[in-house]
Protein backbone atom coordinates (compact mmCIF):
# COMPACT_ATOMS: atom_id res chain seq x y z
CA UNK A 1 0.00 0.00 0.00
CA UNK A 2 1.21 3.50 -1.06
CA UNK A 3 1.59 6.03 1.74
CA UNK A 4 2.53 9.79 1.58
CA UNK A 5 2.96 12.31 4.65
CA UNK A 6 0.09 14.09 5.59
CA UNK A 7 1.13 18.14 6.46
CA UNK A 8 -2.58 18.30 8.25
CA UNK A 9 -1.43 15.51 10.87
CA UNK A 10 -0.43 16.58 14.06
CA UNK A 11 2.50 13.92 14.39
CA UNK A 12 3.70 14.13 10.84
CA UNK A 13 2.40 10.32 10.86
CA UNK A 14 2.16 8.69 7.05
CA UNK A 15 -1.28 8.05 6.03
CA UNK A 16 -2.24 5.63 3.65
CA UNK A 17 -3.69 7.42 0.09
CA UNK A 18 -6.76 5.90 -1.23
CA UNK A 19 -7.74 6.19 -5.45
CA UNK A 20 -10.94 5.78 -4.60
CA UNK A 21 -12.71 9.26 -4.83
CA UNK A 22 -14.41 10.82 -2.20
CA UNK A 23 -18.28 10.54 -2.05
CA UNK A 24 -21.04 12.60 -0.81
CA UNK A 25 -24.40 12.18 0.10
CA UNK A 26 -26.80 12.90 -2.47
CA UNK A 27 -30.05 13.32 -1.01
CA UNK A 28 -32.24 13.67 -4.56
CA UNK A 29 -31.38 12.38 -8.08
CA UNK A 30 -31.08 14.99 -10.49
CA UNK A 31 -33.48 14.71 -13.22
CA UNK A 32 -34.32 17.19 -15.75
CA UNK A 33 -37.27 15.27 -17.50
CA UNK A 34 -39.00 15.22 -13.87
CA UNK A 35 -37.36 19.16 -13.00
CA UNK A 36 -35.76 17.80 -10.36
CA UNK A 37 -32.81 20.04 -11.01
CA UNK A 38 -30.57 19.88 -7.60
CA UNK A 39 -30.39 22.40 -4.87
CA UNK A 40 -28.90 25.23 -7.18
CA UNK A 41 -31.71 25.67 -9.62
CA UNK A 42 -34.26 25.81 -6.82
CA UNK A 43 -33.52 29.17 -5.24
CA UNK A 44 -35.84 31.51 -6.87
CA UNK A 45 -33.19 34.37 -6.83
CA UNK A 46 -31.21 33.08 -9.63
CA UNK A 47 -31.50 33.62 -13.33
CA UNK A 48 -30.72 30.92 -16.04
CA UNK A 49 -29.49 32.29 -19.42
CA UNK A 50 -30.20 30.67 -22.45
CA UNK A 51 -27.23 30.63 -25.13
CA UNK A 52 -28.36 33.76 -26.85
CA UNK A 53 -27.96 35.69 -23.77
CA UNK A 54 -24.62 34.33 -23.05
CA UNK A 55 -23.37 35.43 -26.55
CA UNK A 56 -24.72 38.87 -26.69
CA UNK A 57 -23.34 39.64 -22.43
CA UNK A 58 -19.67 38.09 -23.69
CA UNK A 59 -19.71 40.03 -27.14
CA UNK A 60 -20.59 43.36 -25.00
CA UNK A 61 -17.56 42.58 -22.53
CA UNK A 62 -14.93 41.37 -25.21
CA UNK A 63 -15.85 44.65 -26.56
CA UNK A 64 -15.83 46.37 -23.74
CA UNK A 65 -12.56 44.89 -22.79
CA UNK A 66 -10.81 45.52 -26.04
CA UNK A 67 -11.85 49.49 -25.82
CA UNK A 68 -9.90 49.46 -22.81
CA UNK A 69 -6.57 47.66 -24.22
CA UNK A 70 -7.52 44.01 -22.29
CA UNK A 71 -6.40 40.73 -23.80
CA UNK A 72 -9.10 38.21 -23.36
CA UNK A 73 -8.43 34.82 -21.74
CA UNK A 74 -8.25 32.32 -23.93
CA UNK A 75 -11.31 29.94 -21.65
CA UNK A 76 -13.26 33.36 -22.19
CA UNK A 77 -12.42 33.24 -26.15
CA UNK A 78 -13.89 29.56 -26.14
CA UNK A 79 -16.61 30.02 -24.12
CA UNK A 80 -17.75 33.06 -26.52
CA UNK A 81 -17.60 30.77 -29.58
CA UNK A 82 -19.13 28.31 -28.20
CA UNK A 83 -22.17 30.24 -26.79
CA UNK A 84 -21.69 31.90 -30.87
CA UNK A 85 -22.17 28.48 -31.98
CA UNK A 86 -24.66 27.60 -30.26
CA UNK A 87 -26.61 31.02 -30.80
CA UNK A 88 -29.51 30.29 -32.70
CA UNK A 89 -31.02 34.20 -32.10
CA UNK A 90 -28.37 35.97 -33.91
CA UNK A 91 -28.84 39.08 -36.27
CA UNK A 92 -25.46 41.51 -36.84
CA UNK A 93 -27.38 43.84 -38.11
CA UNK A 94 -29.29 44.76 -34.95
CA UNK A 95 -27.72 46.94 -31.98
CA UNK A 96 -26.73 44.87 -29.02
CA UNK A 97 -29.10 46.71 -27.02
CA UNK A 98 -32.29 45.44 -29.54
CA UNK A 99 -31.28 41.66 -29.05
CA UNK A 100 -30.79 41.94 -25.08
CA UNK A 101 -34.40 43.74 -25.41
CA UNK A 102 -36.21 40.55 -27.49
CA UNK A 103 -34.05 38.01 -25.50
CA UNK A 104 -35.20 39.73 -22.19
CA UNK A 105 -38.99 40.20 -23.05
CA UNK A 106 -38.98 36.67 -25.07
CA UNK A 107 -37.87 35.16 -21.22
CA UNK A 108 -40.62 37.47 -19.22
CA UNK A 109 -42.75 36.20 -21.78
CA UNK A 110 -42.24 32.53 -21.18
CA UNK A 111 -41.12 32.94 -17.60
CA UNK A 112 -44.96 34.10 -16.87
CA UNK A 113 -46.76 31.84 -19.07
CA UNK A 114 -49.13 30.15 -17.27
CA UNK A 115 -51.82 27.47 -18.42
CA UNK A 116 -54.72 26.06 -15.84
CA UNK A 117 -55.61 22.51 -16.42
CA UNK A 118 -58.83 20.85 -16.24
CA UNK A 119 -58.97 20.10 -12.85
CA UNK A 120 -57.80 23.94 -12.33
CA UNK A 121 -54.16 23.79 -11.55
CA UNK A 122 -51.99 26.64 -12.81
CA UNK A 123 -49.05 25.06 -14.99
CA UNK A 124 -45.73 27.39 -15.76
CA UNK A 125 -42.59 27.36 -17.04
CA UNK A 126 -39.69 26.13 -15.07
CA UNK A 127 -36.41 28.57 -15.41
CA UNK A 128 -34.65 25.55 -16.82
CA UNK A 129 -36.83 25.26 -19.21
CA UNK A 130 -37.16 28.77 -20.66
CA UNK A 131 -33.80 29.00 -20.86
CA UNK A 132 -33.72 25.34 -22.63
CA UNK A 133 -36.26 26.51 -25.34
CA UNK A 134 -34.61 29.66 -26.03
CA UNK A 135 -31.83 27.36 -26.84
CA UNK A 136 -33.43 24.81 -29.07
CA UNK A 137 -36.02 26.82 -30.89
CA UNK A 138 -36.13 27.07 -34.48
CA UNK A 139 -38.43 28.66 -36.67
CA UNK A 140 -39.91 24.96 -37.36
CA UNK A 141 -39.67 23.41 -34.27
CA UNK A 142 -42.62 21.34 -33.43
CA UNK A 143 -44.60 20.53 -30.20
CA UNK A 144 -43.38 16.26 -30.71
CA UNK A 145 -39.32 17.33 -30.90
CA UNK A 146 -39.79 20.25 -28.29
CA UNK A 147 -40.92 17.52 -25.81
CA UNK A 148 -38.53 14.99 -26.72
CA UNK A 149 -35.43 16.90 -26.11
CA UNK A 150 -37.43 18.52 -23.08
CA UNK A 151 -39.24 15.89 -21.50
CA UNK A 152 -40.62 17.83 -19.16
CA UNK A 153 -42.79 19.53 -21.12
CA UNK A 154 -44.82 16.51 -21.65
CA UNK A 155 -46.86 17.89 -18.17
CA UNK A 156 -48.62 20.32 -20.54
CA UNK A 157 -51.04 19.97 -23.38
CA UNK A 158 -49.72 19.69 -26.42
CA UNK A 159 -51.60 23.19 -27.79
CA UNK A 160 -50.23 24.97 -24.71
CA UNK A 161 -46.39 23.92 -25.60
CA UNK A 162 -47.27 24.73 -29.53
CA UNK A 163 -48.72 28.29 -27.97
CA UNK A 164 -45.14 28.56 -26.31
CA UNK A 165 -43.36 27.85 -29.36
CA UNK A 166 -45.38 30.27 -31.44
CA UNK A 167 -43.81 33.13 -28.71
CA UNK A 168 -40.63 32.18 -29.20
CA UNK A 169 -41.04 31.82 -33.06
CA UNK A 170 -42.56 35.70 -33.49
CA UNK A 171 -39.31 36.40 -31.03
CA UNK A 172 -37.01 34.46 -33.12
CA UNK A 173 -38.47 36.12 -37.02
CA UNK A 174 -38.02 39.78 -35.29
CA UNK A 175 -34.57 39.10 -34.20
CA UNK A 176 -33.18 37.49 -37.48
CA UNK A 177 -35.35 39.80 -39.84
CA UNK A 178 -33.45 42.93 -40.45
CA UNK A 179 -35.26 46.44 -39.76
CA UNK A 180 -37.95 45.53 -37.26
Amino acid sequence: MSSCADPNSQQGRDQPVSNQPKTTSITAVENAAELSLGPDFGEKDIQILSNAQVAVILQMSAQSALMRDEELHDVYRKTQKYAERFNTMKNPEKEHQELVDELDNLQGALTTFRKETEDGKVMELHGFEVAALMNLVATDTMVEEAVALIPSLSRFPESAVDEILDLIRSTMIRIVSYGS
